[in-house]
């Protein structure tokens, strides 16, 4: 094999190939993560999100034991395509703001909402989003800015669950039905389209 004809070819190859797409991250508190995982993934861009804990000082959170610390989730995004002032956006319409005690039916810290940026050009265009969305809405947005911290990712059963096809043998949504049934009907009964819309009416990108 000829290297000395190989190298330059393959630098020439490198040179002319379209150049890689910086990969960023977007981490959104807005109450379940599993409905925020879902509502996200739909969106063009959008890599596999991953949802978890972040935002307090309890180690090693686990799911029904998280401690001090709130559900978010991790969203990978390519800022070829969608950028982090169209996510943010997207987030503030797509929870209430409104409400400090939670969102819908989960009440409590662990489900309350927060955009927790990575740095500070995140955090400058985050506050910017929640003061265009308080002028939209004529009233003061509960959900705050917070600097990023630790993010423990949730074990693997409650990954991607709204589109998963394992049963589970019992639940509050019924008996032996797929995780992506359950998602849905709680989604439903725990009213959280309904209140989106309320707040935000068209503009709320993924209520149906």
């Amino acid at each position: 094999m000829d290297t000395k004809r190989l190298l330059p070819a393959l630098a020439a190859a490198l040179l002319t190939a379209a150049p890689a797409t910086h990969a960023a991250e977007a981490i959104f508190a807005g109450g379940c993560f599993w409905c925020v995982e879902a509502d996200f993934e739909k969106v063009p861009g959008v890599g596999d999100a991953v949802s978890g804990f972040t935002g307090g000082t309890t180690p090693d959170p686990v799911y029904r034991d998280s401690g001090d610390h709130i559900e978010a989730v991790r969203i990978p995004f390519d800022e070829g395509t969608v950028d982090y002032a169209q996510l943010v956006h997207m987030f503030l319409r797509s929870i209430d703001p409104l409400d400090a005690g939670g969102q819908f039916c989960d009440r409590g810290r662990e489900y309350t909402t927060a955009i927790f940026a990575t740095t500070p050009e995140q955090a400058s265009i985050a506050r910017d989003a929640v003061a265009r969305a308080e002028a939209d809405l004529g009233r003061s947005i509960v959900t705050p800015v917070l600097d990023a911290s630790r993010f423990y990712p949730v074990d693997e059963y409650h990954q991607d669950y709204y589109k998963s096809d394992e049963r589970i043998a019992f639940s509050s949504v019924g008996l032996a039905v797929p995780k992506s049934v359950a998602y849905e009907r709680y989604r439903d009964r725990c009213g959280r389209d309904q209140r989106v819309r309320a707040v935000w009416g068209d503009a709320a990108p993924f209520a149906g």
